[in-house]
């Protein structure tokens, strides 16, 4: 997927360089407030550790694929599948900002 200029606007069906970066930029956010949210539970708690290890792993993956999706937003691949190189569409990337596949590659790979 190519993404339009923020200052000519997004072709339909296309984020824009700005629009991806803003969603990108709220899910990094809201998954460090999580982050904190985990540390400060485990504080003292010792009876779930394994759910809090298991919980923070899962949350530092996916700041690490966030950190992925900025660099390919730099790259200019952002929005292209890395499955099958086709453009994913922008109501997925909504949803899921940092996805690296359509949802038929990532479908097909389990």
């Amino acid at each position: 997927m190519t993404l339009g200029s923020a200052a000519s606007g997004a072709a339909p069906g296309r984020l824009t360089d700005h629009e991806a970066r803003q969603r990108l930029e709220h899910e990094r956010e809201s998954r460090l407030t999580q982050l904190q949210a985990i540390e400060a539970a485990g504080v003292g708690q010792q009876a779930s550790d394994d759910l809090l290890a298991s919980q923070r792993a899962s949350t530092r993956s996916v700041l690490k694929e966030i950190d992925a999706a900025f660099e390919r937003l730099a790259a200019g691949t952002y929005g292209s599948c890395q499955g099958c190189g086709r453009a994913i569409p922008a109501e997925r990337l909504e949803i899921l900002p940092y996805t690296r596949h359509c949802v038929g590659c990532r479908s097909s790979a389990g």
